[in-house]
């Protein structure tokens, strides 16, 4: 398998999505615009601008579980959802990757770097889709 596919991270929430690009060779990721989300369905024009711009070799979603592992109820269905979906209606091949803490880690990471005025929601959810980008390389390669 290569390593240097470009991967594209999404944090999936019912009002925001975070967004984040990454190279495989560097292991590293970016933050892109966050996306905002009605009850949790996004728009899927914007979904398919940011795939056609990027043209990801693989997307990751995040999968919500809780502190041991088990499923949220609440939003782990939703998350598989929006995976299967990005999967159906655009081709990508999509993964899914515990997601646990990322959001107390990108906060900090936000806050290390900008204070108060760095934690806007959209940041938040953006540096998350890093953070779970960034622990999916490390899984593979680390």
């Amino acid at each position: 398998m290569s390593n240097s596919r470009s991967v594209l991270a999404f944090d999936y929430g019912t009002k925001s999505i975070g967004v984040a690009i990454g190279q495989e060779l560097t292991g590293t990721a970016n933050p892109l615009a966050a996306l905002k989300a009605k009850d949790g369905i996004p728009n899927w024009d914007d979904i398919g601008k940011i795939l056609k711009e990027w043209q990801p070799d693989l997307v990751v979603v995040g999968l919500p579980l809780n502190l041991e592992g088990g499923e949220l109820e609440s939003i782990t269905p939703r998350a598989k959802k929006f995976a299967n979906r990005i999967h159906g209606r655009f081709g990508c091949v999509v993964e899914l990757h515990d997601e646990r803490l990322s959001t107390v880690e990108a906060k900090a990471e936000l806050f290390e770097h900008g204070g108060y005025r760095a934690l806007s929601k959209g940041n938040i959810d953006s540096q998350s889709a890093v953070v779970i980008l960034e622990s999916w390389f490390e899984r593979q390669y680390g």
